[in-house]
């Protein structure tokens, strides 16, 4: 379920709708059931684009699985009462909520982000965090996830934490089927600290795109630290901080992510063997991919395979 209200921005509406709404029926699993609906008959979007009309009202709200809460370009704007209410009653019965760039004003404003860690837009990240200081405002990442509440950052991070979600519902296969039909990659590295104003240096630093390419394709190996930076002919030390600053992580960090990824593939495709899984995505031994299967995504491998193995 989508709320609209008025001001909010077509584009998160064209993103929800596209990854949610559109018919997959080549993808052989149950997609999801869009709909729309609205605190008044006819909600004028932002600038006055067009308007939207005949969608259901806020009571729908109440029957939603997942609510998506509506964003605007002003978040200083008031959030209209009746849609605070509606995700409040969404929140205590334990919908999933979502939110994308400043649409995290409204679930701060209806009082669920207290004590929740969640993210907006750099742009309005001071502002949130002057009207919401019991929210854990994390301003450098793309979407956050807290228990069944999600935040994305600016308007294209809308897309990464939608395919964040069919990932969590349908598994890694079908959400890198999703993100080709949009030519948009499955997963971007790094945060939106890449995409805050700040003066471009005078020599652009060597892109990390060919070593993360190379290490891919070695994850089986036992690549240790020293190793990418061999192959990216720099110190540890350099490595580490360009793995920061471009990544927003560390070499380790993104070797695990990685491995961790690919080990979901091998479970999803039916590879026989946790020990064999473990060799295959560089995880090395059966416990310690337990561990990070169920760091990463809350399963452990029988029930990860079982959930999201492909037909």
């Amino acid at each position: 379920m989508v709320i609209v209200d008025a001001g909010s921005n077509p584009f998160e509406l064209g993103v929800a709708t596209e990854l949610f709404g559109l018919r997959r029926p080549e993808l052989g699993v149950p997609w999801y059931e869009l709909a729309l609906c609205t605190p008044s008959p006819e909600v004028p979007m932002h600038l006055g684009f067009f308007t939207l009309s005949g969608v259901g009202d806020l009571s729908e709200v109440d029957t939603a699985d997942t609510v998506i809460v509506p964003n605007r370009p002003d978040p200083e704007e008031p959030v209209s009462p009746a849609v605070l209410d509606a995700v409040r009653r969404a929140a205590a019965r334990g919908a999933r909520l979502v939110s994308f760039c400043t649409g995290a004003f409204t679930l701060a404003a209806a009082g669920v982000l207290d004590g929740r860690r969640a993210t907006t837009h750099w742009r309005w990240a001071a502002s949130f965090e002057r009207r919401f200081p019991a929210v854990g405002l994390q301003p450098d990442v793309l979407f956050v996830a807290d228990g069944n509440v999600y935040t994305a950052a600016g308007s294209a991070a809308a897309l990464d934490l939608g395919l964040h979600l069919i990932r969590t519902d349908h598994g890694a296969e079908i959400a890198n089927a999703v993100s080709r039909r949009l030519v948009f990659t499955a997963h971007r590295d790094g945060g939106q600290r890449q995409f805050i104003d700040q003066p471009v240096p005078a020599v652009a630093d060597t892109s990390l795109a060919p070593l993360l390419a190379w290490a891919r394709s070695h994850l089986a190996d036992p690549l240790t630290i020293t190793d990418l930076a061999d192959r990216a002919a720099v110190s540890p030390a350099t490595l580490h901080r360009r793995f920061q600053s471009e990544l927003g992580t560390t070499p380790l960090a993104w070797l695990t992510t990685e491995r961790v990824a690919l080990a979901c593939r091998l479970l999803e495709r039916g590879t026989p063997g946790l020990d064999r899984i473990a060799r295959q995505s560089g995880l090395g031994t059966a416990t310690n991919l337990r561990l990070q299967l169920k760091r990463t995504t809350g399963l452990t491998p029988t029930t990860y395979r079982r959930r999201f193995t492909l037909a």
